[in-house]
């Protein structure tokens, strides 16, 4: 029960953090959004999707093999081992990084010559040393995590995004004078100031705690099992297919950037209208699903060390019993936010972007597409934390390369629908992750013989979903037409009291146990499960 209460606490931990980050996310994207507008932030989206591809080559997969090499020698009870997984990561973490950062700033120019977005120079080379403080970060993250410790991890997200919202908007502010493309940059600089400060904040916290892995390994002989060389060669084997398969969707969206704007532009669109709608897509409606995401990522990156730790003493039963448990919670948490930006897409796109009425409008029918993509998206991430786990990381590889490929060809054919337009990229992302959380699922099944039930992981939030919704949009409407409250409230009047019908019929349903529920008390104030635990009984006692 003792590593059960591990992976809830820790996915809680990781998905509380993740929403205040996203709010932070929100004070950024929305006020930049207003202040420089769907063309600045075209200029700031050609930029930052090479940014995270260069960031997931240089360590999209090193953190999560570092994950589970720890958590697997700390499960043999090979505490000095894992120590030294650490170690080498973190060099070559350092080597990786820095060479990423050279490449992004010294050939800032070349590349945005190639995409036609000359002037995305000043974003490229404000965000390029981001690269050797981020990935360096992450082998830090990578070995809490084996450790089943998931607080580091988070509290240095929450610096690094902090200083990024704060050094981003106040330099934007301060260089807008100068012209979109350098204001922009001082937008792309924040994640380079958020990467500086996250980095500082998880080597305190290491240092803090040295004593404590020093004294885990101070009893167990120091002589290596393993060579520096054989520790590399084992955490390419792990990282390199993650990091493949995390720089598919990257790939796709740096070569969206130049398919979809080429596209439109065969249909009449102008450079800057194309920009625009594009700045529509990702820069104003993508975000927007980035929210639950964060709370299926926790829920991963979760459950990672667990079902590694589990696998390797093979303990089948507690690793399904994870296993399932994880996609339940991701449908729990995926189905709401799909139906809610489904229903009130306008009045959520109207609601953060005020100032721009007509690109909100725009953005509010990407959103509507995407919002299905959030529930195939969160099986991937479940599905594909449980895979790595077992050591089968090259499958969600390959299930979202086929994803992936089949996005290209759909995006190239729809967008050229005039009917379409931009929305045909949407509408190609989504298909993408509907078909590699197919995949993935049929691959769990095949590797670890686990059942989920339709009823309780599918059937059940989409009802309670669709409840929620239908509150949240016809509220709204209600208080829109009939009432002369202004159009923000009534939309997040509608929104919360969806949520709150929500969390209602998801009690009534019991799709959370009070087993799940007594788990939390880790992580949670006792006070606050236990009167979550009254209104379980309440219900229970009712039927």
């Amino acid at each position: 029960m003792k590593k059960k209460k591990s992976f809830v606490g820790g996915a809680m931990i990781l998905g509380a953090v993740g929403i205040l980050i996203k709010v932070l996310g929100a004070a950024f994207r929305i006020p930049l959004g207003n202040i420089i507008g769907d063309d600045g932030m075209g200029y700031y989206q050609t930029a930052y999707p090479i940014y995270v591809l260069f960031l997931t080559i240089a360590t999209a997969g090193i953190p999560t093999a570092v994950s589970r090499m720890v958590a697997e020698r700390y499960a043999q009870d090979k505490p000095y081992e894992a120590y030294r997984v650490f170690r080498t990561s973190s060099k070559l973490l350092f080597a990786t990084g820095l060479i990423s950062a050279s490449i992004l700033f010294f050939g800032a120019g070349a590349i945005t010559s190639f995409i036609k977005e000359p002037d995305a120079i000043y974003c490229m080379r404000a965000i390029a040393p981001a690269l050797i403080f981020v990935p360096l970060m992450g082998s830090y993250r990578g070995f809490f995590q084996g450790r089943q410790d998931m607080r580091p991890t988070a509290i240095s997200q929450f610096v690094e995004q902090f200083f990024r919202v704060a050094f981003g908007l106040s330099l934007t502010v301060i260089l807008l004078d100068k012209g979109l493309p350098v204001a922009a940059a001082g937008a792309s600089s924040g994640a380079t100031f958020g990467g500086l400060f996250g980095f500082i904040a998880i080597l305190f916290i290491y240092l803090k705690n040295k004593k404590n892995i020093d004294a885990e390994i101070s009893t167990i002989s120091h002589e290596a099992e393993e060579s520096s060389s054989s520790i590399i060669k084992t955490i390419i084997m792990i990282a390199v297919p993650i990091t493949i398969g995390a720089s598919i969707m990257p790939i796709i969206t740096s070569i969206d950037t130049v398919v979809v704007k080429s596209r439109l532009m065969t249909l009449g669109y102008s450079s800057d209208e194309a920009r625009a709608l594009y700045g529509q897509l990702t820069g104003m409606a993508q975000p927007i699903i980035n929210l639950p995401q964060v709370l299926t990522q926790a829920v991963s990156m979760s459950l990672v060390p667990v079902i590694a730790s589990s696998y390797k003493r093979g303990d089948s039963e507690f690793m399904k019993e994870n296993i399932v448990l994880s996609i339940r919670y991701a449908m729990i948490v995926a189905m709401p936010c799909a139906f809610g930006m489904m229903f009130m897409a306008g009045p959520i796109m109207k609601l953060l972007y005020p100032r721009q009425p007509e690109a909100a409008l725009g953005a509010s029918n990407c959103l509507e597409i995407l919002a299905i993509g959030v529930v195939f998206l969160s099986i991937v991430h479940a599905t594909t934390g449980t895979l790595q786990g077992i050591g089968k990381q090259h499958v969600p590889v390959i299930n979202l390369c086929i994803g992936a490929v089949c996005k290209v060809f759909l995006t190239i054919a729809l967008t050229g629908v005039q009917a379409l337009n931009i929305r045909g990229a949407a509408i190609g992302t989504v298909f993408a992750y509907g078909m590699a959380a197919a995949l993935n699922l049929l691959a769990v099944k095949r590797y670890t013989g686990v059942t989920v039930s339709f009823n309780t992981a599918y059937r059940k939030p989409i009802e309670e979903s669709f409840a929620m919704g239908f509150v949240a949009v016809m509220l709204n409407w209600i208080l829109v037409n009939y009432t002369p409250i202004d159009s923000r409230i009534a939309c997040l009047l509608g929104v919360f009291a969806g949520a709150a019908v929500y969390v209602f019929r998801l009690f009534n349903a019991k799709l959370i146990s009070i087993e799940e529920l007594e788990d939390m008390e880790d992580v949670a104030s006792s006070r606050l499960v236990r009167l979550l635990i009254k209104i379980y009984d309440k219900f229970a006692s009712d039927k």
